[in-house]
């Protein structure tokens, strides 16, 4: 009897110590939920230098915006990376989830392109500008192009900016507004475009090499649109994410960003005393 109870004691000890050794392998690989571009090929950059800290990093890639923050929600997924905070907010005020931002990685900013014209010191009286019309992206262009004189909008418009909301407009420029696809189409026909990264890129411009303008990252619309690692609420300061979080926002994920992407998209970095930088050099040069 005592043999028998001393191997079934032995049994168990080998189990209880498979088990911690299995979940201590567990708790080393980090899950995260991805938008294919440009957010997982980054995250794809980061597995080694991980693996060198001894974390396995997996990476999913979804092609909508409700799974990857469902499956965080769930705890199935340690975080996802694909969306900006004013998404993210919606999400949990629309579907109930509790997931917050564990760290800013990058943006991707909107661009001034010449149409028929080369430098906004050409405009013209009546000259014509397209920009996107979802109310997102036509507040972010507008904005933009108060950056950089060529309207004023009234006081406190912001990020819900619209047409109506111009106050001055010394050339009497025309604001032609069209679906975000649509405005590269139209180079040859207008003065100016204002286009977001991702058009910029499906239409074969260049951030570095196109662009007149482009949102800086102490501008509204950077701050505000900064993508970002979330994850549950209560996570945010576990090991694995900051591990993830230090790691996407270190200088190695920044110079890969920088070279791959040639100002498309942005590291997003914020300094210590609250203000915020790009880490990269001035595109517009």
């Amino acid at each position: 009897m005592k043999k028998i109870l001393g191997i079934g004691l032995s049994l168990a000890l080998t189990a209880s110590a498979f088990t911690v050794t299995a979940f201590a392998e567990e708790d080393k690989t980090i899950t995260v939920a991805a938008s294919a571009t440009p957010h997982a090929e980054i995250l794809e950059e980061a597995k080694p230098v991980l693996e060198e800290q001894g974390w396995t990093l997996e990476v999913t890639v979804f092609d909508d915006y409700i799974m990857p923050n469902n499956v965080v929600e769930s705890g199935e997924f340690d975080a996802n990376y694909f969306q900006h905070i004013p998404y993210l907010d919606d999400f949990n005020a629309e579907h109930g989830t509790h997931l917050i931002n564990a760290g800013g990685i990058h943006y991707e900013p909107f661009g001034i392109y010449p149409g028929t014209k080369a430098t906004l010191e050409e405009i013209a009286e009546g000259d014509v500008i397209a920009v996107p019309n979802d109310t997102t992206n036509e507040a972010r262009a507008l904005l933009l192009l108060e950056a950089n004189g060529v309207i004023t909008l009234k006081e406190g418009a912001g990020l819900t900016a619209t047409v109506k909301d111009i106050e001055e407009n010394p050339h009497n420029v025309e604001i032609q507004e069209l679906e975000a696809a649509q405005v590269p189409r139209v180079k040859d026909e207008v003065a100016y475009m204002v286009l977001n990264g991702n058009y910029a890129l499906q239409a074969g411009f260049s951030v570095g090499k196109d662009s007149i303008a482009y949102e800086t990252s102490d501008s509204e619309a950077a701050k505000t649109y900064v993508n970002v690692v979330a994850v549950l609420e209560g996570n945010e300061g576990s090991e694995k994410i900051q591990a993830l979080v230090d790691v996407l926002k270190s200088e190695e994920i920044q110079n890969f960003i920088n070279e791959k992407y040639d100002g498309a998209v942005i590291p997003f970095v914020e300094a210590a005393e609250g203000e915020t930088e790009a880490a990269t050099e001035d595109v517009t040069e």
